[in-house]
């Protein structure tokens, strides 16, 4: 049995749903979006059945741009859970009908406390619509279940319309790609954008360095002894003069045998590539890949090394 164009149809009557949403995005949506801005307590996000599983997500979305928000089940809060309540509070109720008796009975209790009620519902007509301060109609002309009954469609648009005022709210925040970052930090792009070559880099005895006047049997063991492929060259004050690594030792020997004895200063690359330890981990690689290098000198405010980082420490803290 070829089952596209069941698919096809669902995906039609629920985009088409989103659509509509489109035409009745007006003021009220303001109002909802500097309700929750302005909040100056909690966001409480509650729904019953579907719609609860929906304003679980929003709840999600909303704590990841930025605005703090949590979820209650509505049986939970007349059951006892009311006392999380304060004053300043923001209600989001989600429902489809919107006539849940969980959810009127909440109402009351918010609103007296001085908390303001937001309803998503897909009935503007209905006793919950009637409780609320603000309320989007999230209704739809038809679900994508052929039987009329599982919620699917206005599922999708409330998803939607949760997300868009998500987004509103993350732009009248000013919300950067750092700020979401910080709520991400194990994330690849909450990595990208926090860790820095300080927090990767090698430092103190593990930094493999050598002085300008030194001889390769000195390199070579400083090298080996490091195990890094590779290391920097200063001059009597510390400050980074060279590098020397294994691709230029692989090289010298090529040439000849006879080098044990020479000066790292006539074979190393003079003004080597290098970074500072504030920049991000991702522009270490960045200059790596653009180099083709493997590994870069850290190096203060006068050119004096203090670290060194690799390819492979990167890699490791899955930047990318």
């Amino acid at each position: 049995m070829d089952y596209t164009e069941i698919a096809k149809r669902v995906l039609r009557i629920e985009s088409e749903a989103v659509k509509r949403l489109i035409g009745r995005v007006d003021d009220s949506f303001n109002q909802a979006v500097e309700t929750i801005y302005g909040c100056s307590g909690r966001v409480i996000i509650t729904g019953m059945g579907k719609s609860g599983n929906i304003a679980n997500k929003i709840a999600a979305t909303f704590r990841s741009t930025g605005t703090p928000a949590g979820f209650l089940h509505p049986a939970e809060a007349i059951h006892g859970d009311l006392g999380m309540f304060a004053g300043g509070d923001v209600l989001v109720a989600i429902s489809n009908s919107g006539g849940q008796k969980e959810l009127t009975l909440m109402v009351p209790y918010v609103k007296r406390l001085g908390g303001k009620v937001l309803t998503l519902t897909g009935n503007t007509a209905s006793d919950l619509a009637r409780l609320s301060d603000v309320v989007l109609d999230v209704s739809v002309e038809e679900e994508a279940c052929p039987l009329g009954l599982a919620p699917t469609a206005s599922t999708t648009a409330c998803l939607a319309m949760g997300d868009a005022l998500a987004v509103a709210l993350l732009e009248k925040r000013g919300f950067t790609r750092n700020d979401f970052a910080c709520l991400h930090p194990s994330g690849t792009l909450g990595r990208r954008l926090l860790i820095r070559v300080s927090h990767l880099m090698h430092t103190g005895d593990e930094i493999p360095v050598v002085h300008k006047n030194q001889v390769m049997r000195e390199i070579i063991l400083e090298m080996t002894s490091k195990k890094l492929g590779a290391t920097t060259v200063v001059d009597g004050h510390g400050k980074l003069t060279g590098i020397f690594t294994d691709g230029d030792l692989r090289r010298l020997v090529e040439h000849s045998l006879d080098f044990l004895d020479t000066s790292v200063s006539e074979t190393m690359a003079g003004n080597p590539k290098r970074i500072d330890s504030d920049c991000l981990a991702e522009e270490a690689l960045q200059m790596m890949e653009s180099w083709k290098v493997t590994c870069l000198p850290v190096v203060d405010d006068e050119e004096r090394v203090i670290g060194i980082i690799h390819l492979h420490d990167i890699l490791q803290a899955k930047i990318r």
